[in-house]
């Protein structure tokens, strides 16, 4: 019975490691794909006065994925219920959502069409909540500064819209 626990528990990390590497991964490869246009582009729009400076950023989504990863985590593992896997799946989509955020806004430069995938990720990211609730108030308090942040991002990426539209 107690190497079966031991099992378990290692099982347990090897999930919970998975979920918030896959997590970085995609924060990582946005990282890099963002990083040419941060040095050249960003720099030359117009951005709101209440933008953070650079430096910011990378702390913050670093904690950020790894808080959604624990949280995917704990869903995953909580008992099989009718909101299970539909908390899964926007949980991946929001992921998928977030990643594609950064080639739109960086990549392409379609600060509108970034504009419409955050609105539709900070949705997602209330849906997750709402679904989660009962399921992980752990999961759904992981992802409250989450929302915060990406409303604020929202709120930026739409400052940043109206000041550069041309």
């Amino acid at each position: 019975m107690q190497q079966t626990s031991a099992l378990g528990s290692v099982r347990q990390g090897v999930f919970l490691t998975g979920f918030i590497v896959l997590c970085l991964a995609a924060g990582g490869v946005g990282a890099f794909l963002t990083a040419p246009a941060v040095s050249t582009w960003y720099r030359l729009i117009t951005k709101p006065s209440w933008t953070p400076p650079d430096w910011v950023f990378g702390p913050v989504w670093t904690t950020l994925y790894i808080m959604m990863g624990c949280a995917g985590w704990l869903i995953w593992r909580s008992e099989d219920s009718p909101r299970r896997r539909p908390a899964l799946l926007i949980w991946a989509l929001q992921l998928a959502l977030n990643f594609l955020w950064s080639p739109l806004f960086f990549g392409f430069h379609a600060v509108g069409l970034a504009l419409i995938d955050i609105y539709l990720l900070w949705l997602l990211i209330g849906r997750f909540l709402v679904t989660v609730w009962a399921l992980s108030r752990p999961a759904a308090f992981l992802f409250m500064p989450y929302w915060a942040w990406v409303t604020y991002a929202t709120a930026l990426n739409l400052g940043i819209w109206i000041l550069n539209r041309t």
